[in-house]
């Protein structure tokens, strides 16, 4: 049976891996209460459409740092992906050059930089730094990223402590430090997302990852600000399901869902996407 939607490739992913690896991927810290309010807040969102515009032809292309890409929809840093996949970060690079896409390697990948840049030599790449509190080991690090085509730095700088992950407790999994995810404790990322917004003032692009599921998710945090979008999960989920064809099946669903809620708001292009197209729930 074809996997239709985000959800079939979680379902299956939960199926398919061991409930260590599962847990690992799919546990937040405590209660998991940022985690599952990541998900909720977006469904407090409508969108209002657009009719009697021309949108027979829709262009999703965008640029983030000045490189152009095919959609604003990327990968963001996770860890260890070979959990979900033999090649692991290999398989993500080859997906992320196939569609156009910049892809986050984190710190902590369990395939080389050199493995996975050379599976993907044309891709466009970012790296996930934490900083280590010795500056020689930081410097020797970025100098080999950059040596290595890596066009910028992400630097994680919301975990001055590990989140306590208890279903890593119980399953006694601890690979390097728990730390699969950017954001272990903020609040929910599409409330957020506009105070960030009008706090940079234009100045510096602003990006959202956490919570997006389909591709309406996708229009409205570019409707609230953000320039692009960058998915966790549901890459680890695509992985699990075919590897890099995998990865490739979850971003052209995403892909797809989000050209359908473009031409339904009447978006010709993603500079014509605004505020005026959200609508909070009053629910």
């Amino acid at each position: 049976m074809p996997l239709v939607c985000l959800t079939d490739f979680e379902a299956h992913a939960r199926e398919q891996l061991s409930k260590s690896t599962w847990d690992f991927i799919e546990g937040g810290a405590d209660d998991c209460l940022t985690r599952d309010d990541n998900i909720t807040a977006f469904k407090k969102i409508r969108l209002r459409p657009r009719y009697l515009k021309d949108v027979s032809k829709v262009d999703m292309r965008t640029t983030i740092q000045g490189e152009e890409i095919s959609t604003p929809i990327c990968i963001a840093p996770t860890g260890f992906h070979c959990l979900a996949w033999p090649d692991g970060e290999m398989s993500t690079a080859r997906a992320a050059q196939a569609a156009g896409i910049c892809y986050i390697t984190s710190t902590y990948a369990s395939c080389s930089l050199e493995d996975i840049v050379a599976a993907a030599p044309g891709g466009l790449r970012w790296f996930q730094l934490y900083v280590h509190p010795n500056r020689q080991l930081n410097k020797q690090l970025i100098q080999k990223v950059e040596s290595l085509g890596f066009k910028a730095l992400v630097i994680t700088v919301d975990v001055p402590k590990v989140g306590n992950r208890r279903h890593n407790i119980t399953n006694q999994v601890n690979l390097m430090k728990n730390l699969l995810l950017k954001d272990l404790g903020s609040p929910e990322k599409i409330d957020a997302l506009t105070e960030v917004v009008a706090a940079v003032k234009g100045k510096i692009e602003v990006y959202l990852d956490g919570g997006i599921r389909t591709g309406n998710d996708v229009l409205k945090a570019l409707a609230l600000g953000a320039k692009c979008v960058f998915l966790g999960r549901p890459i680890l989920w695509g992985l699990a399901y075919k590897g890099e064809h995998g990865v490739e099946e979850v971003l052209n669903i995403l892909k797809n869902e989000f050209h359908t809620s473009m031409t339904l708001t009447g978006c010709r292009s993603v500079a014509e996407i605004s505020r005026d197209l959200i609508q909070f729930s009053r629910l």
